[in-house]
């Protein structure tokens, strides 16, 4: 089991990791530290390899920025589940290896500190509310995300498959 994470709709990355902490970002390894500091102090110490996210609409909006995903995956975030998700945070994360899905039904669902277990095979998030059902995560997504991100996919499989 993991504990949940909750937050509300329209979490921008610079909630995740603000902006003036970018001179940090590059060549740095400690970067993640900033990781929610002022939206939710004491997040980076706190949270566990494994934890689950849980998000209303929107979540990752605002600046394209990775190293926000990147934060966020070196704290170990098992993954997370959104109403719906920025694009471009979306792919960041699947990039990356960190499982997002989307449900209707999660946020209403889960607490913070719940204790969760996110199945993608079963499509559901499990809670003590109940289950959540999970939308379906793209078949080449699953797989970028099955092998740990898109630079573990490229290692494993030298090459993306070709478009028909």
């Amino acid at each position: 089991m993991s504990r949940a994470w909750v937050f509300g709709d329209d979490l921008d990355t610079d909630q995740i990791v603000p902006g003036r902490y970018a001179p940090f970002m590059v060549g740095q390894d400690k970067f993640h530290l900033y990781a929610f500091c002022d939206a939710r102090p004491g997040f980076a110490k706190e949270v566990r390899a494994g934890d689950i996210l849980v998000g209303g609409e929107n979540f990752g909006c605002g600046s394209s920025r990775e190293y926000a995903v990147a934060a966020l995956a070196k704290l170990g975030v098992g993954g997370i589940v959104a109403k719906s998700f920025a694009r471009i945070f979306f792919r960041n994360c699947v990039n990356l290896g960190i499982p997002v899905v989307e449900s209707d039904e999660a946020s209403t669902l889960v607490h913070d500190a719940d204790e969760v277990a996110l199945d993608l095979v079963a499509g559901v998030l499990r809670s003590p509310a109940g289950d959540a059902r999970l939308r379906p995560v793209a078949p080449f997504a699953r797989e970028i995300l099955d092998a740990g991100g898109v630079v573990a996919y490229l290692r494993a499989h030298g090459d993306f498959p070709k478009l028909a």
